[in-house]
Order: structure tokens, then C-alpha cells, then sequence
């Protein structure tokens, strides 16, 4: 296994409500981390620009086997919305030597609009 920062994004799916998860799944730290969309869309009731959180735009630091999320919205508002179910993710960030990676990631969040739940 490679020793270095690898950082995803993700749509997180539970008892109804849609998260967006930055984590590094990698075995060191990630550094100055930055995701870009190729859609904009909104969460929080269409309140919110979520590509446009700080969240998005830099994380200084990212721990080994470390997430973060925040709330999207509940899957149902989402998709009444007319939302993006499209939606890519570019990844950039550097290790502790300075090295830049970087990752794109596809999300097809249709296959959350039909998946029944029992509600907590």
C-alpha cells in the first residue's frame, strides 16, 4: 500500500437525508484540500450553495482516516427540487512534502431517489 493522502467525496445516504462527506482515506495527512463541482446545486431547502461552503474550498488539514460531512437535505426535498443527480467532483490537495494530487470523481445520486427507509 501506497504511503500518502488520498481524498474522496462522497453522498452519504441515511434514513432519508443526503450528507456530502470530504474524507481521506489514505495513511498520511492531506493538506490544502479543495473540491470543485461541475454543477452547482443547493442543499438546506435550496438555501444553501453547497459547492460554495468553506468546506469545499479549503481544508487545511485532513488527518489520516479522517471525515467530515454536512447535511445536503432530506433525499425528498432534493429530488423535488430538480436537483443535479450528475454531479462530479474534482479533488486537489498536497501532502506534507508539497507533492499534489488529485482525483475526479463521478456521483449519479439518482440511485437514492427510490430506496425505501424506516424513518428513526
Amino acid at each position: 500500500m501506497e504511503s500518502r493522502p488520498d481524498v474522496i467525496v462522497d453522498f452519504v445516504f441515511e434514513d432519508g437525508m443526503l450528507f456530502v462527506a470530504v474524507t481521506n482515506i489514505g495513511s498520511q495527512p492531506a493538506q490544502r484540500v479543495h473540491i470543485a463541482f461541475d454543477v452547482p446545486f443547493k442543499g438546506l431547502g435550496g438555501t444553501v450553495s453547497i459547492p460554495e461552503l468553506p468546506l469545499f474550498r479549503n481544508i487545511e488539514f485532513l488527518a489520516p482516516s479522517r471525515s467530515i460531512r454536512t447535511l445536503l437535505d432530506s433525499s425528498a426535498a432534493y429530488f423535488a427540487r430538480r436537483e443535479p443527480e450528475r454531479i462530479t467532483a474534482t479533488i486537489t490537495y498536497y501532502d506534507r512534502s508539497g507533492q499534489e494530487f488529485s482525483c475526479t470523481i463521478n456521483h449519479n445520486l439518482a440511485i437514492y431517489r427510490d430506496i425505501t427507509f424506516v424513518p428513526t
